[in-house]
């Protein structure tokens, strides 16, 4: 699963991804405010008749091309029973296709002086991306066209196996023995009870890895994995009128069909706080972990909660971090995050206890810090810093093409949610309308008590043993 604010992780709205013109239509960015032009990211959209859009920005600082396709499907999008599929099955694109022999997709890209080579699913896409010297630019786009076009053809029980149990390793790393990973699993659970899409983990649950057979996966692909579900993004040092006639070579001709419907869900209401105390195994150290319900990702609230978030755990100066960690020495470490997604966002501080200290008293603490802004908000200096840490992030994300966050990423996921692969300013100019008594607002009206999941994690020592009076405060 990823999260990126510079790239923008997260769909927009429950209404789904904007649809693909079905005739090539170019597009150019469209105009920024006054002032801003120095943000724009040239680019070209269109879309071939099969329904693939491609966006294409040439950059010619060094002489390589990222190549990076977003195909529009993620946990959000899979059946009851079958959690897990879009992170399996994107294991299962770099098996090998109809023309590319098992297991050596990554080799041969990487013999080409192929970087930034990878695979990523979220709740709401699966990407796939390389960055290759720009006279390998026809190579990279044959094996993507390969595996989108023909990958049925080299699907095996075998070659599922494989994957299903590298994946079944991975949640057992992530999640079964990993710190407060069981745990944190569980108070998600919380937050969005089934049948919410958003319920299960992107890596799925045991019982629906077992469950999953040859079938499932080859019906999964049929229904996601169209060129009409997909947008390729190629940036970097190339030709675009010869790059043009490469993707309606390897992409032009691969059969599609329309595009499928995302699922529309309402959101989730939380009318009482959850509170979950758990056995924690692994960890040493208590975790108290507080989760809110908050606006999707650039809907109205998302930026000031990002802004809220930097103030409370960013840097020794922040909130939460002077009052627990440096002042009373409660903590070992603390943070506070806006998790961005399409159709429902979470806030989270997570606090981890110092030996000694109970996560009841962490509780008290972080309440406190948090009715503070309730009643006066923040500074306009902590929000210039939370602003200022946000435009850093973004522009440094812009210096490289490729990769997870580069620019071909960031087109992408703009792209994805606004249908604007150029929004970099209008993100951005978001968190300069964050004001104090915006972020006292929320603070009052999302971050409620009354409205919350509430994790106590701690070692069973600690359950049994509670702490008395003694308590350090």
């Amino acid at each position: 699963m990823f999260r990126m604010k510079a790239l923008v992780a997260a769909a927009l709205v429950f209404s789904g991804l904007p649809a693909l013109a079905q005739t090539p239509t170019p597009q150019e960015a469209k105009p920024l405010e006054p002032g801003r032009e120095a943000l724009a990211i040239s680019y070209e959209k269109y879309a071939l008749p099969n329904g693939l859009e491609v966006i294409l920005s040439v950059d010619r600082k060094l002489p390589v091309v990222a190549v990076n396709i977003w195909y529009h499907v993620g946990a959000y999008h899979e059946q009851p029973g079958r959690t897990g599929f879009a992170h399996l099955f994107e294991h299962m694109m770099f098996q090998g296709s109809r023309n590319v022999a098992d297991d050596v997709h990554i080799a041969r890209l990487e013999q080409l002086g192929a970087t930034d080579l990878n695979g990523t699913t979220s709740f709401d896409r699966t990407n796939y991306f390389e960055t290759v010297p720009s006279n390998h630019l026809e190579t990279a786009l044959w094996l993507e066209s390969d595996r989108m076009g023909f990958l049925l053809d080299a699907i095996t029980p075998e070659k599922l196996e494989t994957q299903r149990e590298v994946v079944k390793n991975e949640r057992r790393e992530s999640i079964e023995t990993a710190p407060y990973g069981a745990a944190r699993e569980k108070a998600w659970h919380a937050l969005f009870p089934l049948p919410h899409p958003y319920h299960g983990d992107v890596i799925g649950s045991m019982k629906d890895l077992n469950a999953a057979n040859v079938d499932d996966v080859k019906d999964f692909f049929r229904k996601w994995y169209a060129p009409s579900n997909a947008t390729l993004a190629i940036v970097g040092d190339f030709d675009v009128a010869k790059t043009k006639a490469l993707v309606e070579k390897y992409f032009g001709t691969l059969p599609s069909h329309a595009r499928p419907q995302r699922p529309e869900v309402a959101p989730v209401n939380l009318t009482a706080p959850v509170v979950l105390r758990e056995e924690e195994r692994v960890a040493r150290l208590p975790l108290l972990s507080i989760q809110w319900l908050t606006p999707a990702y650039l809907e109205e609230g998302d930026a000031t909660a990002d802004v809220l978030a930097t103030a409370l755990s960013t840097g020794k100066a922040s909130r939460l971090y002077r009052r627990l960690v440096l002042d009373k020495e409660l903590a070992q470490s603390v943070s506070a995050t806006q998790q961005s997604q399409g159709a429902q966002s979470v806030f989270s501080v997570d606090v981890v206890a110092r030996p000694g200290v109970s996560t009841d008293t962490l509780l008290h603490e972080v309440d406190a810090v948090l009715d503070e802004v309730r009643q006066q908000g923040i500074t306009p200096e902590e929000i210039a810093r939370a602003r200022t840490r946000y435009d850093t992030r973004t522009l440094a994300g812009l210096q490289s093409v490729g990769g997870f966050g580069g620019k071909a990423d960031v087109l992408q996921s703009y792209n994805h949610f606004v249908g604007e692969p150029n929004y970099v300013a209008q993100d951005l100019a978001r968190y300069e309308s964050v004001t104090p008594e915006a972020v006292k607002q929320f603070a009052q009206d999302t971050l409620r008590p009354g409205a919350r999941v509430i994790l106590h994690a701690v070692p069973p020592a600690r359950r049994q043993a509670p702490l008395d009076s003694k308590e350090r405060h």
